[in-house]
């Protein structure tokens, strides 16, 4: 199962932090996502997300589930990088 490391700026962590959101889009897919926060307080955070494969995280993320779910968690998309494990 690939694993990918993504970053990216919200509008409020704790917030984003405490949102069912990510389990709602990515549980029912099998995938899984550990959340993490910037020590020094920026609004970065980043998410360790395990994913059956690629396209799928892909499709996903592109879907109008994926833009509802970041408008409503405040994710900045212009922000998002996505590192694959490998």
């Amino acid at each position: 199962m690939p694993t990918l490391l993504v970053f990216h700026e919200v509008d409020d962590v704790d917030r984003w932090l405490a949102s069912p959101k990510r389990e709602e889009l990515f549980g029912p897919l099998g995938m899984t996502a550990r959340t993490f926060r910037d020590p020094e307080g920026s609004n970065r955070v980043g998410l360790l997300v395990e994913v059956p494969d690629i396209s799928a995280w892909q499709e996903v993320l592109q879907s109008e589930a994926a833009a509802e779910a970041m408008k409503s968690d405040g994710v900045r998309p212009e922000t998002i990088l996505g590192l694959i494990e490998g």
